[in-house]
């Protein structure tokens, strides 16, 4: 089992988490909370508050915790890919891609690294969504003090099924889109590169950008009932569960909820998306 698989995907995964967390902050705030008039008046409320360090809010956590998340969706990927058409990654460029395997091998990643994801991105979520800025003298401090103090906060209010809280939304989100992900990357790659040359740097942005938008045009419905579950239960819980929460948010907020930071999804899916793959593909050419 390549190991390089592993670390390749670890450090491309921090580096695109970097570049996209900002806009990664004003998605969940737009989804979860009710008091902007839009992506602008988000921006703007965030700054005047807590200053640029707002947006930064709940990166800690991610950039540790990518090392096992990141790692464990490419190197499922490739493995999966492995197994299920007996070719490695570099003998994958010098033939036609099988679609289905890809899919499949993509959904399996997807739904592996969900369930370690679950815990880290409610964290996540959890420290985005406060809006207050940093305790000064005389200011009441944040409900949580950072990652550590949230997830033990979590645990000690909501027991240990409340750090999987969402979970069932997140495997629902990331299965079929992250197949839906390397299907998009390996096929574009393959036609931008039909002449039989490896791929280069300009294939790998394209193909690596367009994969994240496709894919995240698919995940956002329910990215935003995922979204929408993390944070219940933080003072009364709203939702009996997943189905719950979608009935209720489509009737109070019409189906035009379920796209709610669509834009933005769209807008960080590229450059984030396109980073990691190169990322990805030029750290695999070192470590092999």
């Amino acid at each position: 089992m390549p190991v390089e698989e592993f670390v390749a995907g670890w450090i491309s995964g921090a580096a695109g988490l970097i570049l996209g967390h900002p806009l990664d902050t004003v998605k969940v705030r737009l989804q979860t909370q009710n008091v902007y008039r839009g992506i602008v008046d988000c921006v703007i409320k965030t700054y005047q508050r807590e200053s640029v360090l707002g947006f930064f809010k709940g990166m800690s956590f991610p950039i540790c915790s990518v090392a096992v998340v990141n790692s464990v969706l490419f190197g499922t990927y490739s493995n999966s890919l492995l197994l299920l058409s007996s070719t490695s990654h570099q003998d994958r460029k010098a033939q036609p891609p099988n679609y289905g395997h890809i899919f499949v091998a993509g959904s399996i990643a997807g739904f592996v690294q969900a369930y370690c994801l679950a815990p880290f991105d409610l964290i996540k979520v959890r420290l985005q969504n406060q809006t207050e800025p940093r305790a000064r003298p005389g200011v009441a401090p944040s409900h949580y003090r950072g990652p550590l103090h949230c997830a033990r906060t979590i645990l000690r209010e909501e027991g240990p099924r409340g750090l999987f809280r969402g979970a069932w939304a997140l495997v629902l989100r990331d299965t079929p889109s992250l197949g839906l992900y390397f299907l998009t990357y390996e096929g574009l790659s393959w036609w931008l590169t039909s002449d039989g040359k490896e791929r280069g740097s300009a294939t790998m942005l394209v193909a690596g950008g367009f994969a994240g938008i496709i894919s995240w045009v698919v995940a956002t419905p329910l990215d935003v009932v995922k979204a929408r579950m993390q944070m219940d239960g933080l003072k009364q819980q709203e939702y009996r569960g997943l189905l719950d929460c979608m009935v209720s948010s489509a009737r109070q907020e019409g189906p035009g909820v379920f796209f709610r930071g669509l834009t933005l999804n769209s807008a960080r899916a590229f450059p984030v998306n396109a980073v990691t793959f190169f990322s990805y593909e030029h750290l695999l050419r070192f470590l092999s």
